[in-house]
């Protein structure tokens, strides 16, 4: 009994240690620099809530989002957000030049899902890290040659930078 509790008390110290992102620009699991320099231009175009990007991919812009519950998103986040206080909202994007990975990508924390044909496009691959300026998550997915719907939950503020380049 003692050297179980011993090791529970082990795992439980080492949870947060273990759940913690890498840290600094280097440690994307791909690269990122154009996004990266890209979302932190001074000059990125605005898009509202529900509105349809005008721009052909590859682009990035700053999405304006509104509380969670007002955000009407076409289908329920995969992932709850964590806190109810939290902004969401979702831009329409015209079709990709052709079927391929793509690659969404937000300057600060949040939720991503992507959903296309009324179906919710599983990601193909994730990679995070704090510390690194301009850019917090990018995540892939494999995408027809037609339009989709990017849906963003869990931001902390009611802005964030997005964007949209091919893999």
């Amino acid at each position: 009994m003692k050297s179980a509790l011993i090791v529970l008390i082990g795992l439980l110290a080492a949870g947060p240690c273990l759940a913690q992102e890498p840290v600094g620009c280097d440690k994307f699991k791909w690269p990122l620099d154009k996004e990266r320099a890209t979302l932190s231009g001074t000059d990125l175009p605005k898009v509202a809530s529900g509105d349809r990007a005008p721009w052909k991919i590859p682009f990035a812009a700053i999405a304006a989002l509104v509380p969670f519950a007002d955000a009407k998103l076409p289908t329920a986040p995969e992932r709850a957000p964590k806190s109810p206080t939290s902004f969401a909202g979702f831009i329409q994007v015209a079709a990709p030049p052709q079927s391929g990975s793509y690659k969404v990508s937000l300057s600060s924390e949040g939720w991503i899902d992507v959903v296309q044909d009324g179906r919710t496009v599983k990601s193909t691959g994730f990679t995070g890290a704090t510390g690194c300026e301009g850019i917090r998550k990018s995540v892939k997915f494999d995408l027809a040659a037609q339009p989709f719907t990017v849906e963003l939950s869990g931001i902390a503020t009611d802005t964030i930078r997005i964007s949209i380049t091919g893999d």
